[in-house]
């Protein structure tokens, strides 16, 4: 089945992190024009020039509707159209010990700055670059990070003696929340656009290894049927196969990359 992009645009939110600039490289190494979409230029900036093939950057705060809809039409601009949107950005929020703060203790503005973000900008992105896609007439595809977390809860005993971002960590509610809601808009997007033969998927990570401590990397793999954390590059070829033609006839998905960890 054929993975070429050759003459597509693809759009990446959270462009500039730890999957978004694999999931750009990969895209341009398909044959995709990429617009690299972060929330700091800086970094958008960087992913542009480092993977090059016509990439370019656009700052975006999705959770803005207006920053938003002018993002989209600098893309248009830029390119003409849109076939390919990977609507992946979210956030740890500006705080990250308030983000990872007991659920007991949560805040609501903690809680709801994460979902603006998770949820409100995955849907602010879908339906501007949905609307192009619709005018377009071409079909498209759009592919939805979620999480492990979206579709089970988590392991607490995992993070027991756990280090990351400068202290301990746990799954917040919200992110489990929100990113069980990213699967149910990508099922209501898949039935709602089939007629103009655009596909929407959600894409299911596992844990990726991005610098936790060794505690948390051995209680983690000891849970997964695989027995390790993923690389970033192991979620890359799910992403690929759901922006590409080979998944012509797959929406309404869910594709766990996820070592097994759901399969328990």
């Amino acid at each position: 089945m054929d993975n070429r992009l050759d003459g597509q645009v693809a759009v990446v939110t959270g462009g500039g992190g730890i999957l978004g600039r694999k999931f750009c490289a990969r895209l341009a190494d398909a044959g995709a024009q990429v617009a690299v979409v972060d929330l700091f230029g800086d970094a958008a900036e960087a992913v542009a020039r480092e993977i090059g093939h016509g990439a370019t950057p656009f700052t975006c705060n999705v959770a803005d509707p207006d920053s938003v809809r002018r993002c989209v039409d600098a893309i248009v601009d830029r390119f003409g159209r849109i076939d390919i949107l990977a609507n992946n950005a979210a956030t740890k929020t500006g705080d990250v010990r308030a983000f990872f703060t007991p659920f007991e203790e949560y805040r609501l503005e903690t809680w709801r700055e994460v979902m603006s973000v998770n949820i409100d900008g995955m849907f602010l992105m879908a339906q501007a670059a949905g609307a192009v896609m619709v005018a377009g007439g071409r079909g498209g595809a759009i592919i939805q990070t979620s999480s492990i977390y979206g579709l089970v809860g988590p392991d607490a005993r995992i993070y027991e003696g756990s280090d990351y971002l400068g202290g301990p960590i746990n799954t917040p509610a919200v992110y489990s929340a929100s990113k069980a809601a990213v699967i149910g808009l990508t099922r209501w997007l898949a039935t709602y656009w089939a007629r103009h033969d655009i596909r929407v998927n959600a894409l299911v990570p596992g844990g990726v290894s991005s610098g936790q401590n060794g505690v948390f990397a051995e209680r983690y793999a000891a849970r997964v049927p695989l027995g390790r954390m993923a690389t970033a590059d192991e979620i890359v070829e799910p992403f690929l196969f759901l922006a590409s033609p080979a998944s012509r006839y797959v929406t309404g998905q869910v594709l766990a990359a996820d070592g097994g960890w759901t399969a328990w």
